[in-house]
């Protein structure tokens, strides 16, 4: 692998608060493939500002999470087919100054929700740019789930529920503990089990618009 020149590409994630699982996950991917590119995480309050440093910087490729999922739309060029119908994306690509947005997170719920199909109850916690993109992936399926708004959630309402599949799409941590062991929890938060297979899965959709390689897991 080459030391950080002048021709390194760079690829990043804008969060509220900046983690780094991305950087983990991307900046090992690189270095199995030898790849001239480093992957930082960044912390911004506006991503207006962000997105015009993407393109000041020719910055390569962008992941978008909470809670600018939905806002980032505003400053892109273009986007796929299911960003638009989600209303959210969480990756960008620039190819000289032209930004497409992708929505990976959807891309992951789909892929995982195979094996839970045939639940007849289902629940989605949130209703931010994350829930969305599961939504999709839901109707994908052909599942019909009810929604749970953050500003609804208390441990009294979810603890009601049985024998169903809830998926927590906020990043609120240990819903589990309010939660019936009778239902199937899909938790979105990457310190999980769930949730880090969920970040993996989407990190390979990821790393395949990034560099056109397959992701080694």
């Amino acid at each position: 692998m080459n030391w950080i020149n002048k021709d390194t590409e760079i690829y990043c994630s804008f969060a509220k608060t900046a983690g780094n699982t991305g950087c983990q996950m991307m900046n090992s991917a690189f270095y199995y493939h030898g790849l001239n590119k480093i992957y930082k995480s960044f912390s911004v309050d506006n991503i207006k500002d962000a997105i015009n440093a993407v393109k000041t910087l020719n910055i390569k490729g962008c992941a978008i999470t909470m809670p600018y999922k939905k806002d980032v739309l505003k400053f892109v060029d273009t986007m796929e087919q299911e960003v638009k119908s989600i209303g959210a994306a969480n990756t960008v690509i620039n190819n000289n100054g032209h930004l497409h947005a992708y929505n990976t997170d959807y891309l992951a719920a789909k892929e995982l929700l195979k094996k839970y199909k045939d639940y007849k109850s289902v629940y989605i916690l949130g209703n931010g740019g994350y829930a969305a993109a599961v939504k999709h992936a839901m109707d994908y399926h052909n599942i019909t789930p009810t929604i749970i708004k953050r500003k609804q959630l208390s441990p009294g309402y979810v603890s009601e529920i049985e024998n169903s599949l809830i998926y927590n799409c906020t990043p609120i941590e240990n819903i589990n503990l309010w939660i019936s062991t009778s239902n199937k929890f899909i938790d979105c938060i990457v310190s999980t089990e769930s949730g880090h297979k969920l970040a993996t899965i989407q990190a390979s959709h990821q790393y395949k618009l990034y560099t056109g390689l397959k992701f080694p897991y």
